[in-house]
């Protein structure tokens, strides 16, 4: 026989208390009776009314999102982005909160993830739990840092470019995204008739002038005529397998990081924080402290970014090699460490080549 589907529970409101911070800006509550709530748009230390966004009775837990403050935390702020709160866009998790505890609370989740799955204190990983600001996300309180390189907006059915809602297709229209960096925000993508497509990624690289914009049609449209008033490299998202291909201009762009120029082709990844590169690489040599001379293993290396540094640092008689399973990257990576004689890229998966690397 077959079992009765489960109650839905969405729309449901508990008053609860909020508890620590968890992972995507949630944060862990409790009602009454036991039941686990994941709760969004709220703060640790707060009292609110949480809406039921999502699960059923019986469930493990539930999502919820924060529609009323009853007791605010000496943290909460308005949200500068008219776009955040509840049922809107979702691709910022605590425009709600002041930028030194929006990096106390990222800190939290780190060290959480550390304890629960790696089985470290902070102290044992070599960290004491502190995550500071950015360099370029020192402005004038008040302000928004525009840090983001890379914006894929999604495209609503009268061709509105927008961002997400929260674990939803839905698309909210957007005029502007204010964490945008400036050269994603000079293409215009949110003034555009984005008509017949499904997605727009707009791409502004760090350390260079490079632009690049990738379509993503919907089955059977054809692509809009794109008239932009700068060089933009503009590259399509093919229906039937998935893959990028160049539609004009470069195929790649290029990103400063380490004194290094790197070559990025288009669906390759890399930090969207234009000082997330260098700082990253700085705080991994840090880590390692190369010497001259030593051998190095770069696994999942990308086009090559950590591969590089390392060269640099171990020098004519040191060693580095980079494994990569993505076809695209690997040929990046064998471009931007062609200077290096002794940089060997191998292309497959981790635990399939590093066997039989000796």
């Amino acid at each position: 026989m077959q079992a009765e589907p489960k109650k839905s529970l969405v729309g449901l409101e508990f008053e609860v208390e909020i508890g620590p911070v968890a992972h995507g800006g949630h944060c862990i509550a409790r009602t009454d009776d036991g039941q686990v709530l994941f709760v969004r748009h709220t703060l640790p230390g707060e009292r609110v009314v949480a809406r039921v966004t999502e699960g059923e009775e019986g469930a493990r837990f539930l999502r919820a999102d924060a529609v009323s403050v009853l007791e605010p935390s000496k943290d909460r702020i308005e949200a500068p982005c008219p776009y955040a709160g509840p049922g809107r866009c979702g691709g910022c998790d605590w425009q709600h909160a002041k930028p030194g505890a929006q990096r106390r609370l990222k800190g939290e989740v780190v060290a959480e993830q550390l304890k629960r799955l790696a089985g470290l204190t902070p102290e044992e990983a070599g960290w004491d739990g502190t995550v500071m600001p950015a360099e370029g996300d020192k402005l004038p309180a008040g302000e928004v840092p525009a840090w983001r390189t890379r914006v894929q907006y999604a495209v609503d059915a009268d061709g509105n470019a927008g961002l997400r809602r929260h674990r939803s297709h839905e698309v909210e229209p957007i005029e502007h995204c204010m964490i945008a960096a400036p050269g994603v925000s000079e293409l215009g993508i949110e003034d555009r008739d984005w008509s017949g497509m499904a997605s727009v990624e707009a791409i502004a690289a760090t350390g260079s002038q490079d632009r690049m914009v990738i379509l993503e049609p919907r089955p059977g449209a054809r692509l809009p005529l794109v008239e932009l008033d700068r060089p933009v490299s503009v590259m399509r998202v093919e229906e039937h397998d998935g893959g990028i291909h160049r539609v004009h201009g470069r195929a790649f762009v290029r990103e400063r990081a380490d004194g290094r120029t790197h070559r990025v082709g288009s669906g390759g990844f890399w930090q969207v924080h234009p000082q997330a590169a260098d700082t990253l690489v700085k705080a991994v040599m840090q880590g390692l402290l190369p010497r001259k001379g030593e051998m190095a293993l770069d696994l999942y290396c990308g086009v090559g970014l950590f591969a590089g540094a390392l060269a640099d640092r171990l020098g004519d008689k040191g060693a580095v090699l980079g494994i990569e399973s993505g076809k695209r990257a690997v040929e990046d990576a064998r471009h931007n460490l062609a200077d290096f004689d002794r940089v060997r890229i191998e292309q497959g998966k981790v635990e399939a080549v590093l066997p039989r690397t000796g």
